[in-house]
């Protein structure tokens, strides 16, 4: 299957640049994957939605909705080269020192010109130098950088940025901190935010909880597996780099009582999505059970993947050729999906990040 298959004429004007006005306000496309019945409704019609006879378990039942509460790290950095006094951009990706916090992955363009033994100095916003790493090494497509000090939340949150998508072709602001951020957000650990989460509110949390409808949390700390292009021309050349996430026993439980009552389970994003299919497994009496604590998955999910526990999935629309779109396609169709993207820009729903909603079943 090739990587080109999945592609779709975007105009740069629908890329959202900005959150909503108001968070939960968004547009949200409904699409049916059996009849490919689709409906233009908004992400706060959800309760009712979801109500409705084709979310309902056998029993009558309301579906269950699978969040993940990871929380986005400010974890963007800006270091002038001591050599040239140029600005780069890095994005922290993960510690490779344990938790010593001093020596970490990162991103960053050009990374093949930046050489062992480079130095970069990073200032707060006050112009104050606050720090200084050098270049230590390479490994694939990451920089390895060593800092002077501890690089920790505490660090980041004071003088990192808003790790925005390249898509969002302006420097982070104020909102960002909150709006890229989901409202129920708990773990800290993420390099994105799980954006499909963005359109929470309390007020519709609130809302679901009255109609019966139940959650769960799951924790995937959004890394390089979710965001990372296919550059491969064959899609299944393509390697996910493995993201850690976390189940607990009280949430796998509740997740396991929803198969049992054959209650429909509903991820809330990708991250969600690829958190269930991971940590999926049948117990010795071959019973669909939950793998608890801390886990990594590198699981990519392209067409023809079978999927074992997701019935619906909450998602926003994505970028072409990326392993998102391929994953949405997989569970609805690939044709399905162009088709309906293809719907999407015909009516003018925003892209990305900061966009419109679609929701799946």
């Amino acid at each position: 299957m090739k990587t080109n298959d999945f592609n779709f004429f975007l105009p740069q004007d629908l890329i959202a640049q900005t959150p909503p006005l108001e968070r939960g306000q968004s547009r949200l496309m409904t699409l049916n994957r059996s009849s490919g019945g689709r409906s233009h409704k908004k992400v706060n019609d959800l309760a009712d939605i979801l109500c409705c006879e084709n979310f309902l378990s056998p029993q009558g039942d309301k579906p269950l909705l699978v969040f993940n509460d990871t929380k986005v790290r400010k974890a963007r950095l800006i270091g002038k080269a001591f050599e040239t006094g140029i600005n780069s951009v890095f994005l922290l990706i993960e510690k490779t020192d344990g938790e010593d916090g001093k020596c970490w992955k990162v991103i960053t363009k050009h990374t093949s010109r930046k050489k062992k033994g480079y130095k970069f100095i990073f200032y707060s916003n006050e112009n104050d130098a606050v720090t200084s790493a050098e270049v230590t090494g390479h490994d694939g497509i990451f920089l390895i950088l060593m800092f002077e000090r501890i690089i920790d939340d505490d660090f980041l949150e004071r003088y990192g940025h808003v790790p925005l998508p390249p898509y969002i072709k302006r420097d982070d602001a104020a909102q960002d901190a909150e709006r890229y951020q989901t409202i129920y957000a708990k773990e800290q650990g993420s390099a994105a935010a799980p954006t499909a989460g963005l359109h929470f509110t309390k007020d519709l949390l609130d809302t679901l909880d009255k109609n019966g409808i139940k959650k769960a949390f799951v924790t995937l700390h959004v890394g390089l597996g979710t965001f990372l292009p296919v550059h491969s021309e064959n899609i299944e050349d393509h390697i996910m780099h493995e993201e850690q996430f976390h189940i607990t026993d009280d949430n796998a439980r509740i997740i396991e009582n929803a198969v049992i009552e054959k209650r429909k389970i509903i991820a809330v994003g990708t991250t969600s999505l690829r958190a269930l299919e991971s940590a999926f497994t049948l117990n010795e009496k071959g019973e669909a059970s939950l793998k608890r604590g801390v886990q990594s998955t590198s699981i990519f999910i392209y067409p023809g993947y079978k999927f074992k526990i997701t019935d619906g999935l909450f998602t926003n629309f994505h970028t072409p050729h990326s392993t998102l779109l391929m994953l949405v396609s997989a569970f609805a169709g690939k044709d399905l999906i162009l088709e309906s993207y293809e719907d999407a820009v015909r009516s003018g729903y925003r892209f990305f990040s900061y966009g419109d909603a679609m929701l799946i079943y």
